[in-house]
């Protein structure tokens, strides 16, 4: 079932996460809690581990989910003290946040619009779909060329190093989430292609090699 739920929101700690799903529940939307917390710390940086709570919702309640996000945030705002930073935003600032929506709370979204409005700056709904457009268009490029990542691919799966069998599957497989709910891969189509190769490769040396180094113990 949870295949059919994609990332809406991730928080910091599990409390907020579960208040954003009782919320939804309210209003008869259906989410699941995901803690992707690491286990280990593979970025070998000693850097502290950070929690993230996933909130997943199928793709067909994200605008009802975000409606929402945004009523609630709309009675918050009465409530809110004159000192919250938002008001010292610059309007290039405000806009910046109405183009990067998913990267913000849906109380500063929404207190962002009326910010602008308010400064007798124009925002409409012609204006908001225009941004979310481009956003999602630009979020759903393929990162960057992954030449080093193919090259340490083939080298570990000629090797017949099992990591060269997850190199080539994460190329290959990977995928993102968009804001709407919608899923995209995450490398271009050649590089994709790099990926395939890899794997198979990988899956056909890796168990000889397996073998060999078996063979040799005894």
């Amino acid at each position: 079932m949870e295949d059919n739920y994609s990332i809406f929101r991730k928080f910091p700690t599990l409390e907020q996460a579960n208040e954003l799903k009782e919320l939804f529940l309210e209003s008869g939307i259906e989410s699941i809690l995901a803690d992707n917390t690491p286990s280990v710390d593979i970025t070998f940086s000693g850097n502290t581990l950070q929690t993230e709570v996933e909130i997943r919702l199928r793709q067909s309640d994200f605008k009802k989910a975000e409606v929402i996000l945004e009523k609630n945030a709309e009675d918050l705002i009465n409530q809110i003290d004159k000192d919250y930073y938002l008001f010292e935003f610059s309007d290039d600032e405000l806009y910046e946040i109405l183009v990067k929506s998913d990267e913000w709370s849906a109380f500063d979204y929404t207190l962002a619009q009326k910010l602008l409005k308010d400064r007798g700056k124009p925002v409409d709904d012609v204006l908001i779909n225009s941004l979310k457009s481009k956003r999602l268009k630009d979020l759903s490029v393929p990162d960057g060329n992954q030449k080093y990542w193919i090259i340490g691919g083939y080298v570990f799966s000629i090797l017949g190093g099992f990591l060269g069998l997850l190199i080539g599957y994460l190329i290959w497989t990977s995928k993102k989430t968009l804001p709407n709910g919608e899923k995209v891969y995450s490398h271009y189509e050649n590089d994709r292609k790099h990926g395939k190769y890899i794997f198979y490769i990988g899956l056909i040396i890796a168990p000889i090699a397996l073998f060999l180094k078996v063979s040799n113990l005894f």
